[in-house]
């Protein structure tokens, strides 16, 4: 047996798999869109269009970025669960459960920041939601519990997912070590199974520095005398949130490794190089974090000097691999350009783009300048806006088997021309010295940034909203395009 072509050894897809997966789209399409209304929201706001006030800016700043970020990892979760049902049984009665856990620990932010006002950003800094908050007690704790909801739901998935991985094919095998034997292969392992492993290993790693992290910030809440590490705890957190929000992206890409092939007709399978790609990235995403303290001067030196060099090498061997295998999939396979392959194809481009910003962001020289201005939203919003979520619309398509082509389509323009358009505005104003996380520009009264940054604003708002028309839109072709069964193998 070949070590270059994967046999595609899947298993029918359980009923149960169907429907749980349906369940979970449904709730996280219904979320994004809120959620891009409240971006929206604050881009006016800081255009001077709207005027919601500085308590609700800041709680709905802390709500759309903990909200996005939960809801973008939690559906890569469920791509690369559904996924795991080709070729394992996951439990169904489990992922059903961290549904549950989901919507509650979704509903929870809702209530601590729309009615509660909790708003110190989506990376709550220590010890910046306990010292003199502007919201009320209670909103502290419900987003504390509402956030370690999320990371059961998370865990109960990651950890059911290798269970069941393990099952099939044997611990030893799970992440591609066996290709480097001299014996003989007796089974391949699948692409997007490699990447599925590599994504609830890191994942589950990370959830724990996360779970760590907000039971110390339960245990501060419930006895506000006693005092931790802020340094200590910024790292956790960061490392928590870094980690989620680009194993997010590589969930996405594991549904590009299973299903374009279905399109091109040919193999993607496991080789060597391919092997040491993404266990290479397994280990550099859990370290790239580094890149968000290089302001903090007491963090030793041999730390910042290793964020650059992470951040440097973690955006290589996953994107190499992955750029090169899309490229020979398409090249001369005169593939039928459909709503999936052509959502994968951009949403791949898309994440390119974002991670050559980030990775100019991560230049220590370079961060000093734009660290705090809003560039960084820039980057991050385009492999999500651009990226993971063409990914994420390009498996739900398939899912569905949504036969409303020219609508899908129709809407994936639409979504392009505002995706890019919106970002552009962040990348204009960081380059503009436009800070980020400000309410208003009114106050900045050198140069011309007020009046540079409120344009943006709007500008970009529009852009949303075209984006948003194309989310729309997009459901809307689910709706009118689908089959009474979906045949996604």
């Amino acid at each position: 047996m070949s070590a270059d072509v994967t046999v595609e050894d899947t298993r029918p897809i359980d009923p149960g798999v169907r429907a749980t997966t349906r369940l979970w789209f449904i709730t996280i399409l219904a979320v994004f869109v809120v959620m891009i209304i409240f971006g929206i929201t604050m881009r006016l706001q800081q255009s001077e269009t709207v005027d919601v006030g500085m308590p609700m800016f800041y709680a709905l700043m802390t709500m759309h970025g903990l909200g996005m970020a939960g809801t973008m990892f939690s559906a890569g979760l469920v791509i690369i669960w559904f996924i795991t049902a080709r070729y394992a049984m996951p439990s169904v009665p489990l992922m059903r459960f961290a549904w549950v856990l989901y919507l509650a620990g979704a509903v929870g932010l809702l209530a601590a920041t729309l009615i509660g006002r909790f708003g110190p950003g989506w990376y709550a800094l220590y010890p910046l939601p306990f010292h003199n908050p502007a919201w009320p007690q209670w909103s502290i704790g419900v987003a504390i519990i509402s956030l370690m909801l999320l990371g059961v739901c998370w865990l109960v998935c990651q950890l059911d997912m290798l269970r069941a991985l393990a099952k099939r094919y044997g611990v030893s095998n799970l992440v591609g070590w066996q290709y480097f034997r001299k014996e003989k292969l007796e089974k391949d392992l699948p692409a997007p199974v490699l990447i599925a492993v590599i994504c609830s290993v890191a994942g589950t790693l990370a959830t724990l520095v996360g779970a760590a992290t907000f039971v110390t910030y339960l245990f501060k809440w419930l006895a506000p005398e006693t005092n931790f590490d802020a340094l200590l705890l910024k790292n956790s957190m960061f490392m928590f949130g870094h980690v989620i929000v680009n194993l997010a992206m590589y969930c996405g890409i594991a549904a590009v490794y299973a299903y374009l092939p279905t399109y091109t007709k040919r193999a993607w399978g496991l080789n060597k190089l391919t092997v040491v790609a993404w266990n290479a990235t397994m280990f550099f995403i859990l370290g790239a974090y580094f890149h968000h303290l290089y302001a903090d001067f007491a963090q030793p030196d041999g730390l910042q000097y290793a964020g650059q060099i992470i951040s440097y090498l973690s955006a290589i061997p996953a994107t190499a691999v992955t750029v090169f295998g899309v490229g020979s999939q398409v090249f001369g396979s005169g593939v039928r350009w459909n709503f999936t392959p052509l959502a994968f194809f951009l949403g791949i481009v898309g994440w390119v783009i974002g991670g050559i910003a980030a990775v100019v962001d991560s230049t220590i020289a370079v961060n000093q300048i734009f660290h705090n201005t809003l560039w960084v939203p820039g980057h991050f919003h385009t492999y999500f806006v651009v990226g993971f979520v063409l990914l994420m619309l390009g498996f739900v398509h398939r899912f569905v088997e949504s036969k409303a082509e020219r609508l899908a389509k129709g809407s994936l323009f639409a979504m392009i021309f505002g995706g890019y358009g919106f970002v552009l505005m962040f990348y204009l104003g960081g380059m503009s010295g436009v800070p980020r996380r400000y309410v208003s520009y009114k106050a900045l009264t050198f140069g011309s940034i007020a009046e540079t940054g409120a344009q943006l604003a709007l500008v970009g708002a529009v852009f949303a909203t075209v984006f948003l028309v194309g989310v729309i839109a997009f459901c809307v072709s689910l709706l009118k395009g689908r089959r009474a069964e979906p045949a996604l193998e």
